[in-house]
């Protein structure tokens, strides 16, 4: 990967569906998520993701959400997911997904796809996945998470998964406060964790938290720009400058529309592509070619 190259790294792409026609969603919650964030329904294959974000210049982070023990949706593979991105590795940046309920076999999942598989990094998603960041159970995984060197991104704040659905399909939004978070940052200074999304209805804690812990960066997909919130943009030009993220939540959201909304937002001059881009090369620990 040239990253000179690029103009952008978005750090926040789902992969939805895989070479054999497996959906990371089911019906439900991918026809009300598609509802929630006003567009159709696209599950694009990694190859797909990779032709779309080489044809914007962008290099793209990829993972799916390994939410099963909550939800009963088998998840797609980290490892599928993996050998994919190695065959694209000019534009993507493969992450993983362990489910914390996996205990130790997803620790030792982990290892085996950072040493054996390339994975960068993982995601998380507490409210679908159903439990807690700070929850000690998950601490073996976070631990060997820092002793790998590799980021763990959480998603924060209100979701799309479920919007809309009675009881939001019992995906419950408080596990995504991000003040669960600060705990995982305090106790582990050595893993680099990124905070998905604009952290409604929690945005000035995630400010706090991303202000107080150096560990701790705030990606800005989920939103378009033109909603985020005026104390997230404030501090994005000021405080919080070098630790604040591109991310758009493609394919619900995709980089195009994002990007030309951000294009009307009063950011900095000079701080644009560290949002864009040199913000995401040291988070991601990324060399340049």
């Amino acid at each position: 990967m040239n990253i000179d190259d690029l103009v952008a790294i978005d750090v926040h792409v789902h992969v939805h569906a895989d070479q054999h026609g497996h959906l990371a969603l089911d019906d439900e919650l991918s026809t009300a998520a598609a509802k929630y964030f006003k567009g159709d329904p696209y599950d694009p294959t990694v190859p797909e993701i990779a032709d779309d974000y080489r044809k914007l210049r962008m290099a793209a982070v990829i993972f799916t959400v390994d939410a099963e023990a909550a939800t009963g949706q088998p998840a797609l593979s980290n490892e599928e997911i993996a050998g994919l991105a190695a065959q694209h590795p000019d534009v993507l940046i493969p992450f993983g997904s362990i489910d914390p309920a996996r205990g130790k076999a997803g620790v030792r999942a982990a290892r085996r796809l950072v040493e054996e598989h390339g994975v960068r990094g993982f995601k998380f998603h507490p409210s679908f996945q159903g439990f807690a960041p700070n929850d000690p159970r998950a601490y073996p995984l976070y631990e060997e998470l820092e002793a790998l060197q590799v980021p763990a991104l959480f998603h924060t704040g209100q979701t799309g998964i479920g919007a809309g659905l009675p009881g939001g399909r019992g995906i419950k939004l408080r596990y995504s406060d991000p003040m669960l978070i600060d705990d995982v940052a305090a106790d582990f200074p050595g893993l680099t964790i990124i905070m998905a999304h604009p952290s409604v209805p929690w945005q000035d804690a995630a400010i706090s938290i991303a202000t107080h812990k150096a560990n701790v960066y705030i990606d800005l997909s989920g939103w378009s720009p033109k909603y985020f919130p005026p104390q997230l943009v404030h501090a994005a030009n000021r405080q919080l400058k070098r630790q604040v993220l591109f991310g758009s939540d493609y394919p619900l959201l995709r980089p195009e529309r994002w990007i030309r909304d951000f294009e009307k937002l009063e950011i900095a001059d000079d701080v644009r592509p560290l949002i864009m881009k040199e913000n995401a090369v040291r988070a991601l620990g990324l060399g340049r070619a």
